[in-house]
């Protein structure tokens, strides 16, 4: 299984920002980089996505790579505005917008911008998983001492 780096994501995120159509290459590299799930799945599993990707079918893919890759999340909004195709993934798509952290992306292209949405997925899972204090206790002072203190007011 891939290790999935912050700097894979971002250099993904960069591509896909970049890119002006979707290509097998591309396509693969998310593949191979951003995927925790897929290379455990097994080939009966995958096989609708390697179909898709071998028809260059890349919206079609990019859905079911979504389906096999994060099932928790769902596509929670699909909008084509001035140009751009906007795309929210969403764990809670019941909830009102309001209250949902979707996750966001847009691009000209409908497969790069559910893609990029996926990769955005993918690098919030990093952070989060990240702890924000070190795990390492720091050395106490040997002539440190608690103290209990009490109000009796």
């Amino acid at each position: 299984m891939t290790a999935l780096h912050p700097l894979d994501l971002r250099s993904l995120t960069e591509q896909l920002h970049k890119a002006h159509a979707m290509t097998r290459p591309l396509m693969l590299d998310i593949i191979g980089h951003a995927c925790r799930r897929i290379p455990s799945l097994g080939d009966k599993r995958t096989a609708r996505l390697t179909r898709l990707v071998d028809a260059e079918a890349w919206a079609d893919a990019a859905l079911a790579l979504l389906e096999l890759d994060l099932p928790m999340w769902q596509v929670r909004r699909i909008a084509y505005d001035d140009g751009e195709w906007h795309c929210a993934l969403s764990r809670e798509r019941e909830l009102p917008d309001w209250l949902d952290a979707a996750v966001e992306a847009r691009h000209a292209d409908l497969a790069l911008a559910l893609l990029s949405a996926f990769v955005e997925v993918r690098a919030l899972a990093i952070e989060v998983s990240r702890p924000s204090v070190p795990s390492a206790r720091p050395m106490l002072d040997p002539l440190y001492e608690p103290v209990a203190c009490h109000n009796s007011r």
